[in-house]
């Protein structure tokens, strides 16, 4: 098989469309299709974007119709939780809607929001959908998953999803918990693996936020202080010191078969993470280009297939 391992598209429609048509794909029979490969979505359809539903209207038909393949993201995991109620607290979500935290969950889903939550019926079948996306991809040529490919989190899952990989609203529930077993490994898998910076260190992430931990290159196993791991600015890279990270946030990858990830808002010209490990993630939800990884069977990954949308 040969497999076009697509971004985060975040509601960018026209970013995907232009994608497909770069690399080949036509309209038939209601489905975006090739006549020799089949795409791969890592996740986060949702969100940010202007076109939220018709971003879903090419792909779920797309995957219907078995010319593509989809992982969940955090941002449809975020959407569940935000439909779902929860159990333990009378007139409360899993993603809470109240007080300053709720304004803030409701901002960052602010428009998909807007095209869904008059809708309860729609809004509904899309959380049903949203649910039947897998968590990670083992396919026997590859590999993909949102954020993070942890093998220690992964196997200590399996028993506790679904077939396929699944979550279900009991998971749900234990995955919105914040310090329970479940949640550490969903995030993990999900936005990958976080470390606590010194006490002197910080930094502003891309939302504006002043962050205290940074995700870590967990593809990376020679990457082992501060300095060498977090995925922080150029600047503020330079501020960290170089000392070790926790031994639990070293990962690295060595599998014998690529896998493929989104989540990291990379920005200027794709380069793999290393000869296994590619991003497609190049911050198609703001002003970034919608990526691509055109994969025809290569064991070592080559820059030169990334293929993007503009």
């Amino acid at each position: 098989m040969r497999y076009d391992i697509i971004g985060d598209i975040h509601g960018q429609a026209e970013k995907l469309l232009a994608l497909l048509q770069r690399l080949g794909y036509r309209e038939q029979s209601g489905a975006w299709r090739h006549p020799e490969r089949t795409a791969i979505f890592v996740g986060d359809f949702i969100d940010r974007g202007p076109h939220q539903l018709e971003t879903l209207n090419i792909v779920r038909p797309m995957v219907d119709a078995g010319s593509a393949m989809a992982v969940m993201g955090n941002h449809e995991f975020n959407a569940i939780a935000w439909y779902l109620r929860d159990p333990d607290q009378d007139d409360e979500y899993l993603r809470p809607r109240k007080g300053e935290v709720g304004g803030k969950n409701r901002h960052q889903h602010a428009a998909f929001l807007a095209e869904v939550e008059h809708k309860p019926d729609l809004h509904g079948e899309t959380i049903d959908w949203f649910l039947a996306l897998p968590l990670w991809l083992e396919l026997p040529e590859l590999r993909v998953i949102h954020a993070c490919w942890h093998p220690g989190c992964m196997a200590e899952l399996e028993t506790r999803l679904k077939p396929g990989h699944l979550l279900d609203d009991a998971m749900m529930v234990k995955a919105s918990r914040t310090g329970t077993v479940e949640y550490r490994m969903i995030e993990t898998l999900l936005k990958g693996v976080e470390v606590r910076l010194p006490a002197s260190a910080s930094f502003i992430d891309k939302s504006g936020i002043t962050r205290h931990e940074a995700r870590t290159r967990w593809w990376d196993g020679a990457a082992t202080t501060y300095r060498q791991a977090a995925l922080v600015p150029a600047e503020t890279r330079a501020q960290l010191p170089d000392t070790e990270i926790p031994e639990g946030a070293r990962i690295g990858y060595t599998g014998d078969k690529p896998v493929f990830i989104g989540h990291y808002w990379m920005t200027g010209s794709p380069d793999i993470q290393s000869p296994t490990v590619a991003c497609v993630d190049y911050s198609a939800g703001k002003d970034g280009p919608l990526v691509a990884y055109r994969w025809s069977g290569e064991s070592v990954l080559s820059s030169h297939n990334f293929v993007l949308s503009q």
